[in-house]
């Protein structure tokens, strides 16, 4: 799949994120764009073993994009699972030059996720598009309440979707997400806004997805197309 960024007119679409079959298939069908597979019990990326994702992508069985987390020592296995995009922390890899190898080994699919707490370094965003990365995404490392919005101002989120755009990255923003923020975060343009804490029953990350908040999210998400299109 050629991994492009798409029209910047266009809303953004929703990335769920599951940590298994049984909520792969739900988040499928329910409307997500990109379901992302990840270990919730294991902070922020938290990766699950290949056969379980291997199990995620057949659950979802082309009915939405895919996404996998994984450590950056297993980024080629995890790519050999056939999920469209790959996620690793970018931090270490910057600092130790080895992001160039992990986007190597996942043969064009690799996104590089930035952590929220740590800023948003000058360069960061060049770097990952001169390594070879698909995308770049901003994400919380503490899931204890603090939202992407409560660590990063409007233009700092700003800046980071038109670096990205600028360097032909996809881009996504996540973190705590609530409901209550895909108007804000719609109207800067990313490709992706991700979820896990926010569509779960009782907001609790840990917990089962509530199919209804996913239909909900979806639903906000596109409004603003169909309110274009009208």
């Amino acid at each position: 799949m050629a991994a492009t960024p798409h029209d910047a007119c266009s809303v953004p679409r929703l990335l769920v994120s599951v940590r298994d079959a049984a909520e792969a298939r739900l988040a499928a069908e329910a409307g997500a764009d990109l379901v992302d597979a990840k270990d919730p019990e294991d902070g922020p990326l938290g990766a699950l073993p290949p056969e379980h994702v291997s199990a995620i992508l057949a659950a979802v069985a082309g009915r939405a994009l895919t996404s996998a987390v994984a450590e950056p020592q297993a980024v080629a296995a995890m790519a050999g699972t056939g999920a469209d995009y790959v996620k690793v922390a970018a931090g270490p890899l910057l600092r130790e030059g080895g992001l160039a190898d992990a986007a190597s080994a996942a043969r064009g699919r690799l996104v590089a996720v930035l952590f929220a707490e740590d800023g948003i370094p000058p360069g960061a965003v060049v770097a990952v598009a001169a390594a070879g990365c698909t995308g770049a995404m901003l994400d919380t490392r503490g899931k204890a309440g603090r939202r992407l919005t409560d660590l990063l101002g409007r233009a700092e989120l700003t800046g980071f979707v038109a670096a990205c755009r600028e360097a032909r990255l996809l881009c996504g923003l996540a973190g705590s997400l609530a409901l209550s923020d895909i108007p804000t975060l719609t109207a800067l343009g990313p490709d992706y806004l991700g979820f896990r804490g926010g569509l779960c029953f009782g907001s609790d990350r840990r917990g089962g997805l509530d199919p209804e908040r996913v239909r909900e999210a979806a639903e906000r998400l596109r409004a603003p197309a169909r309110s274009d299109a009208a």
